[in-house]
Formats: C-alpha cells, structure tokens, sequence
C-alpha cells in the first residue's frame, strides 16, 4: 500500500465543490474516479480543504492510499488526461504512511478577489466579486489586522459543518488594491463554515463605511453570526495552498 499526495488546482464555477454529493459532478468524485480507473478499484482520497460550490484552487492537497504501481509522473500524466481541463494535477508525490491531507495540515491560505471598479470585467466574473462603489481600502486593511491571533471565530462561522470549537488561530490577516483589484489573504491554522467569505462581507461592510474597523474586536468576543457581515459569494475565494511540517 502507497500513500500518495496530489497538489491540484481546480476552476470551481461549475462544480458543486469539493466533496462528493448525491447529484452534481464534484472534484473529490471526479478525482477519485480517475483514481479507480488505475487502481482497478474503488479509491477514498482526502482533501484538505472542502470548498464549496463555485470556489476555486490554486493549491488543494489531497491523499489518497493506493496499491497501483503507476510512477509518479506516469500518473500525474494519466490523471491529467482523464480529467476534464478545469480541474489539473500540479504533482503526485510519495508520502508517508500516516499522511493525512487534511489532519496533517499545518495552516492554510486563502485569498478572496473583488474588482472594485464602475465596470465590471466580463472575463473575470466567475473569479471577482464585483462591486461599483469606492472601497475604503486602508480602513479594511486596519479591520482585517484586528483578527490576527487566537480568537473565537463564532460570528465568521456558517451553521452546519463538522468543526469542533469555533477557536482559531490566524496568523495573516491582510488587504490590498492595485488598478482596482482588491485583494484580502489571510493564513491559519484552520477556518469554520464560510468563514472566510463571512470575514470578506463583513471587511466590505468597514470598506463602505456602515462599519467602524475597531468592531471586529466585539465581533471577536463572543459575538453571534448576526452580528457580522453578510457572507461574500464564493467564486470571489481561493485556496492558495496548504502547509505541512
């Protein structure tokens, strides 16, 4: 038995995001189909993040057991060729037995676009957020640096999924502009439901001046999700990539 890990990268729009579900094509069933066909079995492959419908990848990581005795390259070749072009095998390495995608991982970064200008790009629309009005960008930038540390999240944190607790730890927390396109990363040891496009709402809301920066501190104390922004549309996020010892 092999333990592979596979650095992907994946336009989302048109998936129903990471995990397989009952109806719609998502990346880990068309992963692990594309598997099977080399494994001559069914394959369980991880990933490290479960992004949702309509959000993009620039670095997923996933771990998969295998008993195939393909190379690396060799299937990092035959992957390529049996999944549709949306969805790209960065590499396929050997790893350790015990590696686990997503319970290995050390932190991951995210970035969320949003194209702040009169007029919206017509090929950029499935990776922006596009919004009309002059941001604030300096007053975001001051909010987005309050969440730096360990705090309770419970506000940025949609109902439903499994996380246990609603404490993390961000370790970046940042905004930026150029020609118009506003651009928030932030990196962590680990992010609840939505939280991340719950943070960009609620960042855009200090952007247009209905919000005073310092409240991401009430919002960081005990605050409930009623209390924070609206939650950004997903095809804004990206996952940029996923660290490990």
């Amino acid at each position: 038995m092999r333990t592979l890990k596979l650095t992907l990268s994946y336009d989302g729009t048109r998936f129903v995001g990471w995990q397989r579900q009952s109806e719609g094509e998502s990346i880990q069933g068309l992963l692990e189909d594309a598997l099977a066909r080399f494994e001559g079995a069914p394959v369980s492959v991880q990933g490290a993040g479960r992004t949702d419908a309509g959000v993009h990848a620039l670095g997923q990581v996933a771990s998969v057991h295998v008993t195939c005795a393909h190379d690396t390259a060799t299937l990092t070749r035959a992957l390529n060729a049996h999944l549709p072009e949306d969805i790209r095998i960065l590499t396929v390495e050997e790893s350790d037995p015990a590696f686990h995608a997503r319970f290995s991982a050390r932190a991951k970064t995210y970035r969320y676009q949003i194209r702040n200008t009169p007029v919206a790009n017509p090929f950029e629309r499935a990776y922006v957020w596009h919004l009309q009005e002059p941001l604030a960008i300096d007053a975001m930038n001051r909010a987005a640096a309050l969440l730096v540390g360990t705090h309770d999240f419970a506000a940025f944190r949609s109902a439903g999924g499994d996380a246990v607790g609603t404490v993390r730890t961000v370790t970046r927390s940042a905004c930026c502009e150029t020609s118009g396109l506003v651009t928030y990363e932030i990196s962590g040891s680990g992010f609840l439901r939505h939280m991340v496009r719950a943070i960009v709402g609620t960042l855009v809301e200090v952007g247009r001046g209905w919000r005073d920066p310092a409240t991401i501190g009430a919002l960081l104390a005990g605050a409930t999700r009623a209390d924070a922004g609206p939650t950004a549309p997903p095809h804004g996020l990206f996952l940029v990539c996923v660290d490990y010892d």
